[in-house]
C-alpha cells in the first residue's frame, strides 16, 4: 500500500499536463513523473517487477482522484 502520496505539477505556471509524485512503499521512498499518458517515468528506484502492475494501478488510481477529480 502506498503511503505519503503527493504531487505537484511540472509545469505550475502553463497548464501542461505532468506531475510529480512522490511516495513510500513497502517502506521504500520513490519519486517520479506521471505523464498524460498515464506512463510513470520512475526516478532513480524501480520498484521490483512482481510490484510494479499493482503499484502503477495504485497510482493511476490515486490520480484519477486527486487530478481528474
Amino acid at each position: 500500500m502506498i503511503s505519503h502520496f503527493s504531487w505537484k505539477p511540472l509545469f505550475p505556471k502553463e497548464k501542461l499536463p505532468g506531475w510529480k509524485i512522490s511516495f513510500y512503499y513497502k517502506g521504500t521512498h520513490y519519486e517520479g513523473i506521471y505523464h498524460k499518458s498515464g506512463e510513470i517515468e520512475w526516478g532513480d528506484l524501480f520498484p521490483a517487477r512482481a510490484d510494479e502492475p499493482a503499484l502503477t494501478n495504485e497510482i493511476h488510481e490515486l490520480m484519477l482522484f486527486h487530478i481528474y477529480d
